[in-house]
């Protein structure tokens, strides 16, 4: 490591408007000496410098009370230190002024850091603060510190280079400045240094603080909270710290907690985004006084409502604070015998509270049994409730409904909602003390409670109401240290400083801070938890959406796909409230687009990475969800498709919510859709992504309404007439063609089109001239299809089998033909702007003449492929096999042939030749192609020469034969 400083304090200046000054050269020497002693730094310079005799053989460097430093010494020192002559770069740069600075307003505001010689009335004023602005920015010194302890030093940091974004480039800054751009520095009348100076070497004394270093953050930190105790103080420090921080002095004590030294466990103590449990308790800290409070209530009251902010940390209290204590049996006289349940209610409420009453480890044939003497108990609302909740031998009942807020979500029947809601608060009164309910809610749906009466559930809460506010900073210094210190965990000090102003304010924070906690666990190292990793991590806000948009970006293109349609399930539509978390059977995640074992694959890899959480209903069906709303509302991608997709969802989740409902009445017909509901679910069906159970509701309504008239005009006597299955099926196709041939051009979506259009590929029938604009031909066999003609602009055909069909004159724009098999394909004169042919397989395909502007052809195989005249401008062809294809005329300007498979005989063409083409030849004895790159330059030279001499002429290209 290489570290360089100057240092510069100026007493004495010539011009007589600018009064002598006593203290920065006792300044600068004291910020040199700190620096020589701690900070290891290679070479420190000072100005103005003067030399001592020790004795007669040693001599030491001091700053002149009485030297002078002229405008060219400041600037080539500078110079020297930030962008040294020498290949032996310094990984650190500091520079501390003190002295004088002016400030000019005169037309542009500028500020000078003033050397001895300024003249200010001759327009001589000093080092350009701007000037050393562009220093910095042409620096190669990655790690950057200036303190400048001057008057009006506050308008070196007033620029827009230091701005977050250049951390990206791996520099890191520390600047700090000793007052706003408008006020003087002062002297402390308390010392013989400035009141910056004092506290900068305050600051970096490292053994007076028992730290192992003293870094620019906390430092600056450290002067941040001095400034505010010095009373009447007219002078306010300003600091930027871009980057991690950098270290600066170095101490020889190290704090210890435990002076035994014992063994860092490998034990994560921290729970990411998903609540603490019963069973996590002993890393639970920090909602002592909260769990005590609820237990003091629940003592008391027979129902309680527990309102606080999403990620205020309500489940976590209910179950590893309160659930925790009250099966201890400790803080609540005979509370270790109570029968506690514990539920979220869902969309189907009713259902759900009958499941709480099922005893454990029964048949399937047992389980269906007392499901139904349960539900048919509840029917009877809360008379029902309390004969199961009297069956019990337990002293008391503890039903804890968690997620409360679910009740209200739109595809919950109000009906029910309305029952469960009176089958809860009569129960209570009923039961004479026997039964106690306890919710958990969203504080934004107390308002919804209020829009009904629901049985007075909006008194009951105002009048059985715990607040779940804020944890404060005791708190939160719990919940970081005490679960860290279980594991011998070191947690750097100043990185408990940051995470609490981060949280500072943010009432939802508590699962974003468990997440950055995690994160920081597996960044771990010798040090335990640090600052750097907390600032690369994105600190608390920005870790999970960094973490979860890694994830994502780390996926195939399919998988992509698989995901956001995943994460589009697991979100409830907010409807005058925030989106939140919606749980999901797994097996309606499962669509045409997206099969089983790509969402088997997909769950199981989200679940690895904590962004989603697995569970099982007692029948034994898998559910998802997210692990936590936060992922919902910091993750900018997931906020990003929700607002892409919110009106289609909307229409989605309506016809999911029926499609249910058929399958939780036993797919009776009577439930099935007729007439215009249904007509206008399969238009929309024709956009829409649904699930493979809703296509099928669909569809059986489809068929079941067909019957019904048939049935009605008695049809079903010339059915038999029309003779064999074979002619029936004719007649089906038959009409599958009409109906595509009278869909309206660039029609969004047409009744039927998506299920006719497969059943006419399955029979190899001709679709030339149809309109498939935003068709869906995902995996879609279209051997020998005729498409001569056809709109696909942007179709979904990736993976589809399009062997020998005939696309010739087609419009492609946009398509989806990712891994698509196009061998032998027709595809002359064809329309393929920005076509995505990753992975296509277009080997023997005719595309002469086509349109294939910024298409992208990663990795295609277009082995012996025709490309005569075919427009490829600005398309990605890396690593791309064009072994023998025929290039002959084909416009290649700025097409990307990075490590295309390619050979310059290949083309001839009278387009530019910006992009170079190598030039090989096939060595025999190698056996492999040989890249000769200066003979292609020399000819790619002579090339352009030819051009330019006569623009007309076409290059002659024989020598690439």
């Amino acid at each position: 490591m290489s570290r360089d400083a100057l240092i510069v304090g100026i007493n004495n200046y010539q011009y007589e408007g600018l009064k002598y000054l006593s203290s920065p050269a006792e300044d600068a020497e004291a910020i040199a000496s700190i620096l020589e002693q701690h900070g290891q730094f290679n070479t420190i310079r000072r100005l103005p410098e003067a030399i001592k005799n020790l004795d007669s053989t040693t001599k030491s460097p001091y700053i002149s009370q009485k030297g002078e430093v002229s405008l060219k010494q400041l600037k080539d020192s500078l110079v020297k230190l930030f962008k040294p002559e020498t290949n032996q770069i310094p990984d650190t740069a500091l520079f501390y002024f003190s002295g004088h600075g002016i400030r000019k307003t005169s037309g542009i505001t500028e500020g000078f850091l003033c050397t001895s010689d300024v003249h200010p009335d001759r327009e001589f004023n000093g080092l350009s603060l701007k000037w050393l602005r562009e220093l910095l920015q042409e620096s190669p010194i990655k790690k950057q510190i200036i303190w400048l302890d001057c008057c009006h030093s506050g308008e070196f940091l007033d620029f827009s280079e230091a701005n977050p974004q250049e951390v990206g480039k791996g520099r890191d800054r520390c600047f700090i400045a000793a007052s706003r751009e408008f006020e003087e520095a002062l002297l402390d009348i308390n010392s013989k240094y400035s009141v910056l100076t004092k506290l900068i070497l305050e600051g970096l004394e490292p053994d007076q603080y028992n730290e192992k270093s003293i870094t620019t953050l906390s430092l600056s930190n450290y002067i941040n909270e001095q400034i505010k105790q010095i009373k009447g103080n007219l002078q306010h420090p300003i600091f930027t710290n871009l980057g991690e921080p950098i270290p600066l002095t170095y101490g020889q004590k190290i704090a210890a907690e435990n002076p035994e030294t014992t063994e860092t466990s490998d034990i994560c103590p921290y729970k990411g985004l998903r609540y603490f449990e019963l069973e996590d308790h002993h890393w639970f800290f920090g909602r002592e006084t909260l769990t005590k409070t609820l237990l003091g209530k629940i003592s008391q009251k027979n129902f309680l409502a527990v309102l606080g902010a999403s990620g205020s940390g309500k489940s976590s209290v209910i179950r590893a604070g309160v659930l925790y204590q009250l099966k201890q049996g400790l803080t609540l006289q005979g509370s270790a015998d109570w029968e506690i349940k514990i539920m979220v209610p869902g969309n189907q409420p009713m259902f759900t509270i009958a499941q709480q009453f099922l005893e454990p480890d029964l048949s399937r044939i047992q389980r269906s049994h007392q499901l139904e003497t349960a539900e048919s108990l509840l029917e009877k609302g809360s008379d029902g409730l309390k004969r199961l909740i009297e069956t019990t031998d337990a002293p008391k009942v503890l039903l804890i409904i968690d997620q409360f807020e679910e009740i209200f979500a739109p595809d919950t029947d109000k009906a029910e909602r309305e029952r469960f809601i009176d089958c809860l608060l009569g129960a209570v009164e009923k039961c004479n003390g026997k039964l106690k309910v306890m919710i958990a809610m969203r504080a934004d749906f107390f308002g919804k409670c209020v829009e009904e009466t629901y049985s007075g559930l909006s008194q009951q809460i105002e009048e059985n109401l715990v607040s779940v506010t804020p944890m404060k900073e005791k708190e939160l210094l719990r919940a970081i240290t005490k679960p860290a210190k279980l594991v011998n965990l070191p947690i750097e000090p100043l990185l408990i400083k940051e995470i609490l102003k981060d949280i500072e304010n943010s009432p939802g924070s508590l699962p974003l801070l468990q997440d950055a906690l995690r994160e920081l666990w597996k960044q771990r190292d010798h040090q335990g938890l640090t600052l750097a990793n907390y600032t690369k991590l994105g600190r608390v806000a920005g870790s999970l959406n960094k973490r979860a948009t890694d994830v994502y970006q780390s996926l195939t293109i399919a998988q992509q796909l698989t995901a956001k349609h995943i994460f589009l399930n697991l979100t409830q539509l907010g409807e005058g409230t925030e989106d939140t978390r919606r749980r999901f059977l797994k097996t309606d995640l499962v669509t045409e687009n997206h099969d089983q074992a790509s969402i088997d694959a997909m769950v199981q890899l989200l679940a690895d990475e904590k962004l989603i959480v697995t569970d099982r209903t007692q029948q034994g069906d898998e559910v998802i969800d997210v692990a936590h709303e936060a992922l919902i509302r910091h993750w900018e991608l997931l906020q990003q498709w929700l607002d892409e997709s919110r009106q289609q969802l909307q229409e989605q989740r309506k016809i999911e919510s029926l499609a249910q409902e058929w399958r939780d009445r036993g797919y009776k017909n009577e439930y099935l859709l007729q007439g215009r509901w249904l007509k206008e679910c399969r238009q929309k069906q024709q956009y829409l992504t649904l699930s493979t159970r809703a296509s099928e509701f669909l569809e059986k309504s489809a068929k079941h309404q067909l019957m019904s008239r048939v049935q009605a005009v008695g049809l079903f006597f010339i059915i038999p007439l029309m003779g064999t299955y074979l002619g029936l099926r004719e007649i089906q196709l038959n009409a599958d063609t009409k109906l595509l041939e009278n869909c309206p051009e660039k029609q969004e979506y047409c009744p039927g089109r998506r299920e006719a259009l497969q059943r006419l590929v399955k029979a190899s029938k001709s679709l030339a001239y149809f309109d498939l604009d935003n068709a869906n031909l995902y995996k879609a066999n279209l051997t020998n299809a005729n498409l001569y003609k056809a709109n696909l602009e942007d179709a979904h055909l990736e993976d589809a089998n399009l062997y020998k069909a005939n696309l010739n004159n087609a419009l492609l724009n946009n398509a989806n033909l990712y891994k698509a098999n196009l061998n032998n394909a027709l595809l002359n004169n064809a329309n393929l702007r920005y076509a995505n042919l990753d992975n296509a397989n277009l080997r023997y395909a005719k595309v002469t003449n086509a349109n294939l502007t910024n298409a992208n052809l990663h990795i295609a195989n277009l082995t012996n492929a025709n490309l005569e005249d075919a427009n490829l401008e600005d398309a990605n062809l890396t690593y791309a096999k064009l072994r023998y294809a025929n290039l002959y005329n084909a416009n290649l300007e700025d097409a990307n042939l990075y490590n295309a498979n390619i050979t310059p005989r290949q083309i001839k063409s009278t387009c530019n030749w910006d992009q170079a083409f190598y030039n090989d030849y096939w060595d025999k004895e190698k056996r492999e192609w040989i890249i000769d790159h200066e003979a292609n330059k020399a000819y790619i030279e002579g090339l352009k020469q030819d051009k330019a001499s006569d623009p007309k002429t076409p290059p002659d290209c024989s020598k690439w034969e």
